[in-house]
């Protein structure tokens, strides 16, 4: 089935110098991430809420790292899939292209997109709590099945925010700026619940951007909205993409950028 996008969307699209696409689980579910409260084993027998928490990582960190290490095999298991790619090819079309995602399965980055601003933090990630020491994939040492620091001997947490957590504040500054400076806010993917993430696209609105919301489903920032295009972003993306480079966006824009 063919998305239907209007000509007001790709006219404010073709016209724009700065696009921010702020992604939720639902792109991510596209390339087989399970969500957060996803079908897995002895996982089934807590609660999220019971081990994404300082106070659970701090009373059992070997527990907690156990699930994180199993979220973060599976993750490392699946592939961007065309909405990630899509987004990452609009880069070529316009000045300026922010990511800003709910996500922490690094498929953006993966996708190839340059500028992406991760609000959960990533999976891929950790960090030691006693000296902030950074450590990636399997660097770290374990002593007891707790994650240690080689350095100081703290323990190592992933970077990723947790329930009660701030989001990270450069990570956020960063998203507001883009936002409220953008020409085009596409929200993607996302519920809209999770605050204080689901206000961006708010921002954005408040701030002159054309906001579109692209998913299948109705959602909470549905009627706040300019537009909405109804359907999975690997299918919307693309023809976005296509129907641009049809209209010579992307060589306008490297014609502009030449000069």
């Amino acid at each position: 089935m063919t998305a239907i996008l209007s000509d007001r969307f790709l006219d404010r699209l073709a016209r724009a110098r700065s696009v921010v696409a702020f992604t939720g689980a639902g792109i991510s579910a596209e390339s087989g991430v399970p969500t957060f409260r996803g079908n897995q084993g002895i996982w089934t027998k807590f609660k999220p809420e019971e081990l994404a928490n300082l106070d659970a990582f701090l009373s059992n960190p070997s527990l907690v790292w156990e699930w994180y290490s199993a979220r973060r095999k599976v993750m490392g298991e699946v592939q961007p899939n065309a909405g990630h790619l899509a987004l990452a090819r609009l880069e070529q079309s316009f000045p300026s292209v922010t990511v800003v995602t709910q996500n922490i399965d690094n498929l953006h980055r993966r996708a190839g997109s340059k500028h992406v601003l991760e609000l959960h933090g990533n999976i891929d990630r950790n960090y030691c709590m006693g000296c902030g020491a950074r450590y990636v994939g399997d660097e770290i040492l374990f002593k007891e099945g707790i994650p240690q620091c080689s350095g100081c001997g703290g323990l190592v947490r992933p970077d990723v925010v947790w329930f009660g957590e701030m989001l990270p504040l450069d990570q956020w500054d960063e998203s507001v700026k883009a936002i409220e400076s953008a020409d085009v806010v596409l929200s993607i993917g996302t519920s809209g619940v999770v605050f204080p993430a689901a206000e961006l696209p708010l921002y954005g609105k408040r701030h002159g951007a054309y906001t579109v919301e692209i998913n299948p489903e109705e959602t909470e920032l549905s009627e706040t909205m300019d537009e909405v295009v109804r359907g999975k972003s690997a299918q919307v993306l693309p023809e976005l993409v296509k129907e641009l480079e049809s209209r010579g966006v992307g060589k306008q824009t490297q014609k502009i950028s030449r000069k």
